[in-house]
């Protein structure tokens, strides 16, 4: 074949190639993000991949974004007290009982309430709590680490995430990856944490998570999915303050038909009522137009207004429907994540069957569940120094209520609650409890006013 034949193939090839190429669509393209980042897998075949759905430095990254929201956003702000107001709220109610069918003197449970209220004194565990619900939500996730005071005494400190890390010789395809040390058949059972370097027993520390399967080691944050509504309507809020700023900021603007610009100097040198000097140096003449002032406009002069062309309406609009994606991520309603109650009402949103009031319970009791691991950790400690019996952990239990998330009638309550209290299917303890009072309290009190 002669050299011209090759040379007119390769151009006739290259010609199907550049037609192929431009006609090419990547279906990794629906898998990018807005920046142009790849999504991150959260699934695949083995222990790895189905734990490791984004890296340490990925997960330090996605912190440190949603962290910033948390104290520069005002609706992300908004988001995280709302939950925090209605999870926690007051505060949880901690009431130490005998167990059911076990006959033991009230004395064990005032003894292991002593020990609780020390806990909830010394560790500021209202406070705690919230931070607790801030911490889940902005990281993710939350390490707590136990100490032992010496005393019988617990004290608990939280350990920030980015602490939490393997050693550099470890691999990441290891069972201590992302710094939590865990079984090598088995990613849910964890045997320790990697923290500042050091490896510390399972057994001191809580870890909580949030947004992940129990097959994931570390948790994400609550608004991993929506951050971007979250810059988008931030950014659109402030575009629409400065506009309207700027167009209320100009009164009105003259338009000289015919006039030289000598002439439009000296037009507004006669009607200036003062002058002043600006910050660069430079004279500005001012004229005041008081209340009710009519201008009369000489020939070939006309007054424009540009602030009755501000359309605020349609940006709202698209404002909403950004923040109505972010509040549905938050399973809320609108009003709660925008503090807009003008279209929702409170009372028929927080029923006993609303979607909210359903997802804050769940919530409750997961808290309640974690919080309860806590305090089996402060008995087992006083048990160990003596300060308990062992008969005391093992015939009392700890009662934990949480505040009430639907709209209450109290009257209704109290005769349901008295029906029940009189066909004995509640006890004076739990009905003391779900009034919020403290029964063992009332109890000494009656005894000393007998």
């Amino acid at each position: 074949m002669s050299h011209a034949s090759l040379t007119q193939l390769e151009t006739r090839l290259l010609e199907a190639f550049d037609a192929m190429w431009g006609d090419y669509i990547d279906p990794r393209d629906a898998f990018r993000g807005e920046n142009g980042e790849w999504w991150a897998s959260v699934g695949g075949v083995g222990t790895t991949a189905a734990s490791a759905p984004f890296s340490l430095p990925q997960l330090a990254d996605l912190r440190q974004e949603c962290r910033r929201l948390a104290v520069s956003n005002e609706f992300a702000i908004n988001g995280h007290e709302n939950r925090i107001s209605y999870i926690v709220g007051p505060g949880h109610l901690y009431q130490a009982t005998i167990r059911k069918g076990v006959e033991a003197p009230v004395a064990l449970a005032l003894e292991v309430q002593a020990v609780v209220d020390e806990f909830l004194a010394e560790n500021d565990w209202h406070d705690r709590q919230q931070e607790l619900v801030r911490r889940l939500d902005r990281d993710g996730e939350v390490f707590l680490r136990y100490f032992d005071d010496g005393r019988g005494g617990t004290r608990i400190r939280f350990v920030e995430p980015e602490q939490v890390a393997p050693p550099r010789e470890l691999g990441d395809d290891s069972p201590s990856s992302h710094g939590v040390l865990t079984d090598a058949d088995d990613v849910e059972t964890v045997l320790g944490y990697y923290i500042d370097g050091r490896l510390i027993d399972a057994g001191e520390i809580q870890h909580r998570k949030a947004n992940v399967d129990r097959n994931v080691k570390r948790g994400l944050p609550l608004y991993t999915a929506v951050r971007a509504n979250l810059r988008r309507a931030e950014k659109l809020l402030r575009n629409m303050s400065v506009v309207a700023e700027i167009q209320s900021a100009i009164a009105l603007i003259r338009k000289h038909r015919s006039a030289t610009r000598t002439g439009v100097e000296q037009f507004v040198a006669d009607r200036s009522a003062a002058t002043r000097m600006d910050g660069a140096g430079r004279t500005r003449r001012v004229t005041e137009y008081g209340p009710g002032t009519i201008l009369d406009a000489p020939s070939g002069l006309e007054y424009e207004f540009p602030a009755t062309g501000v359309d605020a309406a349609g940006y709202v609009t698209i404002l909403q429907a950004e923040l109505r994606a972010i509040a549905a991520r938050l399973v809320m309603p609108e009003f709660m994540f925008t503090s807009d109650a003008s279209n929702a009402s409170y009372a028929s949103t927080m029923v006993a069957e609303g979607p909210a009031v359903k997802m804050f319970g769940r919530l409750q009791a997961a808290m309640i569940e974690q919080d309860r691991r806590v305090f089996h950790r402060v008995i087992d400690n006083a048990v160990r120094y003596g300060r308990l019996s062992a008969d005391a952990a093992a015939a009392v239990e700890l009662q934990v209520t949480a505040p009430t998330l639907h709209t209450r009638d109290r009257t209704l309550e109290a005769r349901a609650d008295e029906i029940a209290y009189r066909n004995g299917v509640l006890s004076t303890q739990t009905w003391s409890q779900r009034l919020g009072l403290d029964y063992a309290r009332s109890r000494r009190t009656d005894a000393c006013m007998e």
